[in-house]
């Protein structure tokens, strides 16, 4: 192998070899910011494919129905704290920041946070859901203006 063409070999795998480090160093540092989807079941007894289970400490997003009755606020505060099911065994979630208005027991939620010990989460943040036809209010004036017959009609007829 003449000498150029050794010289371009060494540089082409010191390029790989320092892109593959950095791609490393870049998926290890997200480690600890990628939020895994969990229900409640898969919380409890693994994930179906692998039988995996969140450890405690790690950060996880839950989904799941909000049992009715299992509301609980705390006078003096923000924290609420309520049980989440899909099929089978409840997830009690703990929450101390202000709750969407769309929060409602008996409604699907999805919630990001801690697992704090096998059954508790410490959210950090409640999403509530809505039903797909809804459309707020200043949208659907904004479309109700460019389109009088349109999608925008909908909308004032109450269907949120």
């Amino acid at each position: 192998m003449n000498p150029r063409r050794q010289k371009r070999l060494i540089t082409s795998i010191a390029v790989i070899c320092g892109l593959g480090i950095a791609v490393g160093f870049i998926l290890f540092s997200m480690k600890q910011n990628i939020d895994l989807f969990y229900t409640p079941s898969e919380i409890i007894n693994g994930k179906n494919e692998t039988g995996i289970k969140p450890s405690v400490g790690q950060r996880l997003r839950i989904g799941g129905m909000v049992v009715a009755g299992t509301v609980v606020r705390d006078d003096n505060s923000l924290n609420v704290q309520f049980d989440l099911i899909d099929t089978g065994p409840t997830v009690t979630v703990t929450f101390d920041k202000i709750l969407p208005d769309l929060f409602r027991e008996g409604q699907g939620i999805v919630a990001n946070g801690v697992l704090v010990d096998a059954t508790t989460i410490k959210a950090d943040e409640v999403l509530a859901k809505h039903d797909e036809e809804y459309m707020p209010p200043d949208v659907a004036k904004a479309v109700g203006k460019v389109h009088p017959n349109g999608v925008g009609n909908k909308a004032k007829e109450g269907s949120y």
